[in-house]
């Protein structure tokens, strides 16, 4: 199918592309920007009036609960949920059951996402078996079957020397390891951030310093062993801090934020909101800004939608024992351009943070427009308002802390290879 997508403000950060230009697909692939090719005749048109034209979203981290958590989300409601919110390559971490810790799972799972036709799935390989920290996997043969990194999830390793030699083994293929610091002890049995909201509700508290102090580790190791690392989720000041200081060394190491961290912090968990029990949990104000200062300068390479579907009966039980996460794909772009509009950060600037940044972290071609590329687009009306409901997430996931937020930015029309996998009716709900 040829597509014209007209009127639109093209917005592509990779490539410095900020500019209102119609865009031109054919046989899946982004044939010509601004003029049309000779001889070219649109199947289809789409107008994208007052709309921003830019990359498919790009995420890095998107639990699809599959295989083995099907009662809390299938891989088609989620891949829905991902298209609706404009994201056209998803990382999915290995914390699955069984875990992603052989081939056989991973390439069940990418045949299962590819059969659907929608956003291209990106698994995160277990970098020990059954993310018991204890043997690593197989990670060459992982690699071939399609993983993209290896991690443990939430999952630490405890025991120091199992994480050298798998860092060490990464190195050596060039292969990047995804850690989320934690100090298992610690942060044993918390549940909310080491403050007074904390203290004022009873609730187990964890440490910034279990953050901290893993995060020394891995930096540590990382110089020694040479190994490429990617940060997970950080949530302190100080994480941040240290990452500033490392990449300033020359340390070959990268890092994410989940977006909730950059808009909420331990004072909204109320009385024992469960939407609001989050891994890492909600840090103070302090640890919220200094996550913004740092993505506005760099610190921090990307953010992700850290998409974690739980079920009703998961979130309603006392806070201590509720199922932490939240539901995310189709909150990435619009809290990301809350956060933009916050801090006065260009518009580009933010929508690199979501597309080709988030891409080069998982080694991809991907996150940008550009002529005989892959036609992964992503039109939406940075002007629109939507209350977000239960009754309009695709996710099968309702738990968010944003429930009944008003947010602005809303997706219209999400292309993967040239193929329209959403667009908004006139009603605001979706459609493929």
């Amino acid at each position: 199918m040829k597509i014209h997508i007209k009127n639109g403000r093209l917005i592509d950060p990779k490539h410095g592309l900020d500019t209102h230009a119609d865009l031109y697909i054919a046989a899946g692939k982004i044939a010509a920007i601004g003029n049309a090719p000779k001889d070219f005749h649109a199947n289809r048109v789409i107008d994208a009036s007052h709309c921003i034209v830019c990359p498919g979203l790009v995420d890095l981290a998107a639990r699809l609960r599959e295989p083995g958590f099907e009662y809390k989300a299938t891989l088609e409601s989620e891949m829905d949920a991902a298209c609706a919110g404009g994201i056209t390559s998803l990382a999915c971490p290995p914390d699955t059951d069984p875990p992603l810790d052989e081939p056989g799972l991973v390439e069940m799972l990418k045949f299962r996402a590819q059969n659907l036709n929608q956003a291209r799935v990106y698994p995160i390989g277990a970098l020990t078996q059954k993310l018991e920290g204890a043997r690593l996997t197989e990670m060459a043969e992982l690699r071939d079957a399609g993983c993209v990194g290896f991690s443990q999830a939430d999952a630490p390793i405890t025991d120091t020397q199992v994480l050298v030699r798998a860092l060490e083994y990464a190195a050596t293929f060039g292969f990047t390891v995804w850690l989320r610091p934690q100090d298992a002890y610690l942060a044993k049995g918390g549940v909310a951030h080491d403050g007074f909201v904390a203290t004022r509700l009873g609730l187990p508290a964890i440490p910034t310093s279990a953050e901290t102090v893993a995060l020394a580790t891995i930096l540590l190791l990382a110089r020694e062993t040479g190994a490429r690392v990617h940060l997970c989720r950080l949530s302190a000041a100080e994480s941040l801090a240290m990452v500033r200081t490392a990449k300033a060394e020359g340390l070959n190491v990268s890092c994410d934020v989940g977006i909730n961290h950059v808009h909420l912090s331990e004072m909204d968990i109320g009385y024992f909101d469960t939407n609001h029990h989050l891994v890492p949990p909600l840090r103070s104000l302090r640890d919220r800004d200094a996550i913004r200062a740092a993505l506005a300068d760099g610190t921090v390479d990307a953010l992700c939608s850290d998409h974690t579907p739980v079920d009703e009966d998961g979130k309603q039980m006392p806070f201590g024992e509720s199922e932490p996460g939240a539901t995310g794909l189709e909150l990435l772009l619009p809290l990301t351009l809350k956060w933009a509009r916050e801090n006065d950060i260009p518009l580009s600037q933010a929508l690199a943070r979501i597309t080709h940044q988030p891409a080069h972290i998982l080694g991809l071609d991907a996150g940008h427009l550009a002529i005989g590329h892959a036609a992964d687009i992503c039109v939406f009306d940075p002007e629109a308002t939507w209350i977000v409901a239960s009754s309009v997430l695709k996710s099968q996931g309702k738990n968010t802390p944003f429930l009944g937020y008003e947010m602005q930015g809303k997706v219209t029309a999400t292309l993967v290879e040239g193929h329209v996998v959403f667009e908004a009716g006139e009603n605001g709900q979706g459609r493929k």
